[in-house]
């Protein structure tokens, strides 16, 4: 499918060659172009001739550039067609476990490796066709970001309800044959995936070393949605505890071979099964941190790193901060430190237990205003409610429920401000030299 130009920038390449919107963009050296990667890669080269298409006649334009000049076309959306959706209905998928009534797009599975490519997103290869796959390893795709789950082709057509699961396993091997890098993901499902078959996995995954450069382990989300899903059951204390030997014993293993720990189980093992955080150099350079793999012993050691820094001036204040309850033991440390270091900083922190998703949902990029609104009326200490940013959705300023900052404030007569949710972040907006954004707040009438 070709490309239609929506705009063109002032003074580019493509204007001076008379390209417009509704221009069709259809080939570049022979090669269609579909996506807006295509047309980033083949516009790169500094000669190419470009085919379009233009009130239903065809023409080859000659084009000289210099190597990597933008050449000025702009696109509807910013892949240049609509993202890729997920084939698969995964016994563990989060999705299928959200309530009703919520915004339309947050039901929206992607399982796009363009989006893996720019932003980390996770792919099943399910959907990928054999163009993509080539493409990926053309262009040199890399690093892409791939959910594995398990190496065991039964088993993963199994856990992800779709036939192609077991097939599209060969791509972990073209794609290393193709010296594409990949991290990989596992969601554990207590008794289905784990033990043995972990193990399995772990072999067959580090065995396409060096192109593996990363294996991220993450227990199942289970939320109170799960009507007529497959019944999975939440790790404990005991069987978390198991599942991270196991993670543990390959991450030492990888450590003595390759020097770096490869494997990197999720913080909520440890703090499931009551074990304490690994130490920085655990993690290497932190390939998985959104995957919730390094985020505590990251936020940990930034904040008290910056804490210790010296300033002249902490003017005395007081203000109530939320946060999830996976979090909540640390954000609390961090908070007493603070205090302690100076004394006229007073942070009450506001452990908030997630009803509205229920399950072992536990992650502060989950908490609702909902939540907040139920668990803290009556409760704050000040006038000031601080709020991690990671529990607005992005670029829409509001929280998973609907409700904005300012309509939280409102609700509980407090001025709300949102906060960085790194360590170093964090606590220059606890010592008043950074808030993100303030929501104003209107008094209301006695």
């Amino acid at each position: 499918m070709p490309l239609v130009v929506q705009s063109v920038d002032e003074n580019s390449l493509a204007q001076r060659l008379g390209l417009g919107a509704g221009c069709l963009l259809m080939a570049i050296d022979g090669n269609p172009l579909c996506d807006a990667l295509d047309y980033q890669f083949y516009t790169a080269s500094e000669r190419f001739t470009l085919t379009v298409c233009e009130g239903g006649k065809q023409r080859d334009i000659p084009v000289e550039k210099d190597q990597y000049e933008p050449f000025g076309c702009n696109f509807k959306t910013y892949l240049a067609d609509e993202k890729h959706s997920c084939d698969n209905h995964c016994m563990f998928c989060f999705i299928d476990q959200l309530p009703p009534g919520m915004r339309a797009p947050l039901y929206f599975k992607d399982d796009d490796e363009r989006l893996s490519f720019l932003y980390g997103n996770y792919i099943t290869m399910t959907n990928l066709s054999e163009r993509e796959v080539e493409r990926i390893i053309k262009m040199h795709i890399s690093p892409i970001f791939i959910s594995v789950h398990t190496t065991n082709p039964a088993l993963r057509v199994r856990m992800m309800a779709n036939k192609k699961a077991a097939d599209t396993l060969r791509y972990l091997d073209m794609f290393a044959k193709g010296g594409i890098e990949m991290n990989c993901q596992l969601v554990l499902c207590r008794g289905i995936n784990d033990g043995d078959e972990l193990r399995r996995t772990l072999d067959d995954l580090l065995a396409l070393r060096p192109h593996v450069g990363s294996i991220a382990a993450v227990p199942a989300g289970i939320t109170d949605y799960r009507d007529k899903l497959f019944k999975l059951t939440a790790y404990d204390a005991r069987t978390a505890g198991e599942t991270l030997d196991i993670l543990e014993e390959y991450s030492r293993r990888c450590r003595q071979q390759y020097g770096r720990s490869i494997v990197y189980p999720s913080d909520e093992w440890y703090l499931t099964a009551g074990r304490e955080i690994p130490p920085t150099e655990f993690y290497d350079d932190f390939a998985q941190l959104e995957d919730g793999v390094g985020m505590w012993r990251r936020y940990h050691d930034t904040f008290l790193e910056e804490l210790a820094k010296p300033r002249r001036l902490v003017l005395p204040r007081r203000f109530d901060v939320v946060t999830g309850t996976l979090a909540a033991p640390l954000i609390e440390q961090m908070a007493q430190e603070t205090h302690r270091r100076y004394p006229g900083v007073h942070i009450t922190v506001h452990a908030i237990e997630n009803r509205f998703f229920g399950g072992n949902v536990s992650v502060a990029g989950l908490v609702t205003a909902t939540d907040i609104i139920d668990q803290c009326r009556g409760k704050l200490s000040g006038h000031i409610l601080a709020v991690p940013e990671v529990m607005l959705q992005d670029e829409e300023d509001r929280f998973l429920d609907d409700i904005t900052p300012e309509q939280l404030g409102e609700a509980l007569g407090c001025r709300v401000v949102v906060i960085p949710t790194d360590g170093a972040g964090s606590c220059r907006a606890y010592l008043g030299v950074r808030m993100l954004k303030s929501a104003p707040h209107k008094p209301k009438e006695e």
